[in-house]
């Protein structure tokens, strides 16, 4: 089958079918310094949504067990895996160990002064810093980022610019998140609260990771049209 075939239908599939939100999303051009991200969770949400990660779909994961609700827009970044890479600069950085990976797309939080309704969207995002948490022996960092060109929070450059209120909310949250009611012993740990040059650097190894586990799909789909048509 010719590239010129192989292209046509790529932009066929683009046309007829949503792009799944991990895979078939690019991360963007400029990471890390910009990254799409995608939303699952907006602040008004009382049940907490989850990709599910097999049919690109949105699903409910659970009801919010207590009143607090997260701060910010909650997502992933597209093309991201936590596994051997991320693990190992959060166990040298926080000093633990062992530690392994979540097995889950890097999640963002994203800043804004805009209400959003719903999720299920894509957002450009400014990484400047993040939560360096430990979720049992695994790292489930949280990188915090503020909306491309938001009025209120898109001039922010670095996580130590962030209003104090706001880190201590998204402090708050992500430690009580998972508590299960008359649970006594916490789940998660947040060990640090880092910059931008360390978040950079988790969504790089983010990006070696999947890169490691998926390959480049986008040719290996690729060569298999190349391969059909050629049969």
């Amino acid at each position: 089958m010719a590239q010129e075939s192989v292209e046509s239908l790529w932009q066929l599939m683009g046309v007829l079918f949503k792009a799944h939100p991990w895979h078939g999303v690019s991360i963007g051009p400029e990471a890390p310094d910009i990254v799409t991200s995608y939303i699952e969770i907006v602040p008004a949400d009382t049940v907490k949504y989850e990709l599910d990660k097999t049919t690109g779909h949105l699903k409910i994961d659970r009801p919010q067990r207590y009143s607090n609700v997260c701060p910010s827009l909650y997502g992933f970044i597209p093309q991201t895996y936590c596994g051997l890479r991320v693990a190992q600069y959060s166990a040298q950085q926080a000093g633990r160990s062992p530690v392994v990976g979540d097995e889950d797309p890097l999640d963002i939080c994203v800043l804004t002064e805009k209400p959003i309704s719903h999720g299920d969207i894509l957002v450009r995002a400014i990484p400047i810093g993040g939560l360096r948490m430990l979720d049992g022996s695994e790292a489930d960092d949280k990188i915090i980022a503020v909306m491309y060109d938001d009025a209120a929070f898109g001039a922010i450059e670095d996580i130590t610019q962030c209003p104090p209120t706001m880190i201590e909310r998204l402090h708050h949250y992500f430690l009580t998140y998972k508590e299960a009611p008359g649970g006594t012993m916490p789940v998660c740990e947040i060990t640090q609260i880092y910059g931008r040059d360390e978040a950079h650097e988790v969504i790089r190894r983010s990006q070696a990771d999947y890169e490691a586990l998926f390959g480049d799909l986008h040719g290996t789909l690729s060569e298999a049209l190349r391969s059909h048509g050629g049969g």
